[in-house]
């Protein structure tokens, strides 16, 4: 971790116990129904998704999504391990919930070998909002497939979308990032913005921070950074796990 980076994790854990409170306390809000003027989900709040709030293409300023965009980060775990993960905008939509939502496909891969493939669906409502609609994924071992474990799909078996990004973010603001009760309970904080970092694809501004965590696991804790215009570029844990992800190359797509 480079020294600006430590600087920030600083001082954002400073407001840690904080941001708890407002999950917390938002935890039980009443369904989402506005995407412009009603709150973000937060637990496990009905949605209420409208499909005439959606439109055609993802272009939410900090994970913009044209068809064709890649990005691929290197990905070390607390063992010293290295992937690449790889991640795609597909020319492939999937309906869900009335929505046509953009499929991604995200594939990791340690000393040329396949360890998962996934397959994330993302839509965005009127107001910029990026939502988490669901995801297959599959693990691998070898050429055989030996979990599907974290899959869900808005609308299937009790699950509920989320919101991978907001099309506003503000400091503090909450929101449940997907919901499938013991399977799929993340959540996030916006942290701070504005801020800036340097990863193996160079310098970057205008970052967005967020605090990631799980119910399922209280322990865990991970900062993601955001870039305008280009999406995450960079994952750190700091609690339950060490790794850290950094991106090394984006391409555009559109």
């Amino acid at each position: 971790m480079n020294r600006a980076m430590v600087g920030l994790a600083a001082v954002a854990i400073t407001g840690v116990a904080g941001v708890g409170a407002l999950t917390q306390a938002s935890a039980g809000a009443s369904g989402y129904t506005d995407p412009c003027t009603g709150p973000l989900p937060t637990g496990s709040a009905p949605a209420n998704l409208d499909p005439s709030n959606f439109v055609d293409s993802i272009d939410n300023l900090y994970w913009p999504m044209a068809v064709g965009s890649k990005w691929t980060l290197q990905e070390t775990d607390g063992r010293g391990r290295v992937s690449r993960v790889r991640v795609e905008v597909k020319d492939r939509t999937k309906n869900i919930l009335g929505i046509s939502a953009t499929v991604v496909r995200d594939t990791v891969t340690r000393k040329g070998a396949l360890v998962e493939d996934t397959r994330d669906w993302y839509a965005q409502d009127v107001c910029g909002n990026m939502w988490y609609l669901g995801e297959n994924t599959k693990e691998y071992k070898g050429s055989h497939v030996v979990s599907t474990e974290g899959s869900w799909e808005a609308g299937v078996d009790g699950a509920e979308a989320g919101i991978a990004l907001p099309g506003d973010p503000v400091n503090g603001l909450a929101y449940r990032q997907e919901y499938k009760a013991g399977e799929a309970e993340d959540s996030a904080t916006v942290l701070s913005l504005g801020d800036q970092v340097t990863v193996p694809f160079g310098h970057v501004r205008n970052v967005v921070v967020t605090k990631d965590y799980t119910s399922l696991s209280p322990r865990v804790l991970e900062y993601k950074f955001y870039a305008r215009g280009i999406g995450p570029v960079e994952e750190i844990g700091l609690s339950g796990g060490s790794d850290r992800a950094v991106l090394k190359r984006f391409v555009p797509g559109g």
